[in-house]
């Protein structure tokens, strides 16, 4: 059944991509992985704890708790850094197992204890330092900068770690562009290497101990080695066995088109609906970005196609692409795919361009005629994308799509908990996949918790960074 946000029927018409495989069986839920993961992160932190109790036998007056506090704050920051860079080191297992949105609001919440940590470091050894040798904070700031092994590269460092923060606030990224972005994020990786280089020099719990070293050499090479197999050296070797190239730039709306790419052995990628790819379009001017897109139909094997708003300069120069361009791709990722599914019932939402991955979940999830219900929210007609293809799909699978076309000063909000309740009646027993802007995501996830929708049925996956 397909209906309009006023009840009206719509029309149909042929689809156009073919059904495909919707997921690998054995795979680890999300939830039960990132679980795992931040129990290790945890045990980890205890471990640094005991490290510092370890090499400090009496805590004894101001100046001793000051500098003790300062270690452990420097300790703490020391350990976050390399798993920070690990969450953004693109490691298959964590972004199809855990989910690229929920690794980067690990990063982004790690990001901000971590530059607390920092500054909480460097106030409290300056402090306590000078309390020890009786001297003023401006002389022993001077003194431990100039004075100390490394410390000249540990400021340098610092400075960009600091001026990383403050871009990275939500204020500040606003106004920030997608590629600048991304961009002053690479400089962080710099950062961290001079930044954190004196503590194995000057730190007393890695001076006389040789096995507390030896682990912390393995935590920053151990990454290291993984931030460049997966982030340089995987994404050369898949260039050069997949030879990706545009085929074909179609629009699809206002601002909207789409971006097939082909190219050899397609179907050694084994990309499930609703997973994204980072790409590279190899011109002038967009070679150094890779910017997420997900998949808008499923993966054939002898093309790939993305869906691409206009969002920014990336984007932008997408409907600019000409056939034959030479694209670097870096994926499959994400695990917002049918192996989330734990209900018999299914209940997609989209807004917007965030339609692109749930018309690949809407035309591939397992389901029974009459258990599969698309909900898709525009403020105008003429942004709603995929329309033909929509209608073949539910009405070759008996599934529901209901299209919430309109300003809300016109149709009110049909997200709401008793206009959810009325298009979608069980509500509350459905897996519901969710994808659109943040803040209306958010608005949403919980007007379905108050329909009494449980958190864990709920998936959302977002690209925002």
């Amino acid at each position: 059944m397909t209906t309009l946000a006023d009840g009206r029927p719509a029309t149909g018409g042929p689809p156009a991509h073919r059904r495909s495989r919707a997921s690998r069986p054995g795979r680890t839920p999300p939830n039960t992985l990132a679980a795992v993961m931040l129990t290790l992160v945890w045990a980890g932190a205890a471990a640094v704890l005991a490290l510092w109790w370890h090499g400090t036998p009496v805590v004894a007056g101001a100046a001793a708790w000051l500098t003790g506090a300062g270690r452990i704050t420097g300790l703490l920051a020391g350990y976050a850094a390399p798993l920070l860079v690990l969450l953004m080191a693109r490691l298959p297992f964590l972004e199809r197992g855990v989910g690229a949105d929920r690794l980067a609001r690990w990063h982004a919440m790690g990001g901000r204890y971590m530059i607390s940590l920092v500054a909480a470091h460097l106030v409290l050894v300056i402090w306590g330092y000078a309390l020890t040798g009786r001297t003023g904070l401006v002389a022993e700031t001077a003194d431990i900068v100039l004075g100390y092994p490394e410390m000249l590269k540990a400021t340098a460092g610092t400075v960009l770690l600091l001026g990383t923060g403050v871009v990275s606030a939500r204020a500040a990224r606003r106004r920030l562009s997608y590629e600048v972005w991304y961009f002053l994020h690479l400089a962080t990786y710099l950062a961290v290497a001079l930044a954190f280089s004196h503590q194995l020099v000057n730190g007393a719990d890695f001076v006389s101990d040789g096995a507390a070293r030896a682990a912390w050499y393995g935590l920053y090479l151990g990454s290291a080695a993984l931030l460049g197999w997966y982030r340089l050296a995987v994404p050369f070797r898949l260039d050069r066995r997949h030879r990706l190239q545009v085929a074909e730039v179609r629009p699809e709306g206002p601002g909207v088109v789409s971006v097939f790419l082909t190219g050899r052995h397609l179907e050694e990628l084994k990309a499930e609906p609703g997973q994204f790819f980072r790409l590279q379009f190899m011109v002038p001017g967009l070679r150094w970005a890779a910017n997420p897109y997900s998949l808008s139909a499923p993966a054939h094997p002898r093309y790939l196609r993305f869906t691409v708003k206009d969002l920014g300069g990336h984007s932008r120069a997408a409907a600019r692409l000409r056939p034959g361009t030479r694209v670097r791709a870096e994926g499959p990722y994400g695990a917002f795919t049918a192996a989330r599914r734990r209900s018999r019932k299914v209940l997609l939402i989209g807004a917007g361009v965030g339609i692109t991955p749930l018309r690949a979940l809407f035309e591939t999830l397992p389901a029974a005629p009459g258990d599969l219900t698309l909900l898709y929210r525009t403020s105008r007609p003429e942004d709603l994308l995929f329309r033909g293809e929509l209608e073949a799909i539910a009405a070759a699978r008996g599934a529901a799509l209901h299209y919430l076309v309109g300003a809300r000063a016109q149709i009110g909000e049909p997200l709401e908990p008793a206009a959810l309740r009325r298009l979608v009646p069980g509500l509350a027993g459905h897996d519901v996949y969710l994808c659109g802007p943040d803040a209306m995501a958010a608005a949403t996830v919980r007007a379905l918790r108050a329909a009494g929708v449980p958190r864990s049925r709920i998936h959302h996956e977002s690209f925002a960074f």
